[in-house]
C-alpha cells in the first residue's frame, strides 16, 4: 500500500487527493500547506519526505525548490502538478530526476491525456493547412494563461506536425503589435476566466469548408486528484527519471 504525503494538503487538489487515495487503495502519511505548516504526525518538511512512500504537490512554482530538495535528500519519489512552472523550474526537475522517479505534468486527467494523443494524430494527418486554435477555460482564481493543459495540446499538435520544437509555432496574442493576419502554421490560443469552470479545452481544425474539434470537460477536480493518486502509485516503483502521464497510462 502506498503512503502518500500531500504537499498542498488544504488546497482544492490536496483536499480531494485525499478523499481520492483510499479509494484507490493509498494512505495518506500526512501534508504540509502553502504556507509551510506541516500537518499529522510529521514535525517537518524533510520527516514528511523520509515518511511518504511518494510526495505529491500540487502547490506553487515558488515552492518546488524546497520540495524538490526535500524529496531528493529523502530519496522520495513526487508527482508534480504545480502550474506554471518556467524553464528554469523545468531545469531543476531534470536534474532531481536524476536521483529519483518524478512524474510531472500540468494535466493528471486520463480524459486529457487520451485527447493529447487524438491531437497529435489530428495534426499530423491533416498537415499545415489546417489552422489550428486552442480555447481553454478554468475558473475565476486560475492565474497563469493560457492554462498547463492547452499548451500540452498545442505542443502535441506541433509533434503531429514534425515541429522542431513543441512550442515553435505557439501564437498568444492576437492584439500584439496591433492586428494581423493570420500566421500560417501558427497554433493560436485563447483563454476565458469566471466562474467555478474545474476546466473546458477545446482544439479546434479549420480547413475550407470544414472544421474538426476535439475537446474535453472537466466536470469535477476529482478526475484529477484519482490520475495523480494513481501517477503515485505507479511512480513508488520506478527507477530514477522523468515521466509523464503518457508513461503512467502505458500510451
Amino acid at each position: 500500500m502506498t503512503s502518500i504525503g500531500i504537499l498542498g494538503v488544504h488546497g482544492r487538489m490536496g483536499r480531494a487527493i485525499g478523499n481520492a487515495a483510499a479509494g484507490a487503495g493509498a494512505t495518506i502519511a500526512g501534508g504540509i500547506d502553502r504556507e509551510g505548516q506541516v500537518h499529522g504526525d510529521h514535525a517537518t518538511l524533510a520527516a514528511l519526505a523520509a515518511a511518504s512512500d511518494v510526495l505529491v504537490d500540487f502547490t506553487t512554482p515558488d515552492a518546488l525548490a524546497a520540495h524538490l530538495a526535500a524529496a531528493v535528500d529523502a530519496g522520495t519519489p513526487i508527482v508534480i502538478g504545480t502550474p506554471g512552472l518556467t524553464p528554469g523550474h523545468h531545469q531543476a526537475i531534470d536534474a532531481a530526476a536524476t536521483a529519483i522517479p518524478i512524474v510531472q505534468t500540468a494535466n493528471t486527467s486520463i480524459g486529457v491525456n487520451i485527447l493529447r494523443g487524438l491531437v497529435e494524430e489530428a495534426a499530423r494527418r491533416l498537415g499545415p493547412d489546417w489552422d489550428i486554435e486552442i480555447v481553454e477555460m478554468h475558473h475565476r482564481h486560475k492565474t497563469d494563461s493560457p492554462s498547463g493543459t492547452a499548451l500540452l495540446l498545442g505542443a502535441s499538435a506541433n509533434r503531429g506536425r514534425g515541429a522542431a520544437s513543441n512550442i515553435a509555432q505557439n501564437r498568444f496574442d492576437r492584439m500584439q503589435d496591433g492586428p494581423h493576419a493570420r500566421e500560417e502554421g501558427g497554433i493560436y490560443y485563447a483563454s476565458l476566466r469566471g466562474g467555478s469552470v474545474a476546466g473546458d479545452h477545446l482544439v479546434i481544425f479549420a480547413g475550407d469548408g470544414e472544421r474538426i474539434e476535439l475537446g474535453h470537460r472537466a466536470e469535477s477536480r476529482a478526475i484529477f486528484a484519482k490520475g495523480a493518486v494513481e501517477a503515485a502509485i505507479w511512480l513508488h516503483h520506478q527507477p530514477p527519471g522523468r515521466y509523464t502521464m503518457q508513461d503512467v497510462l502505458g500510451l
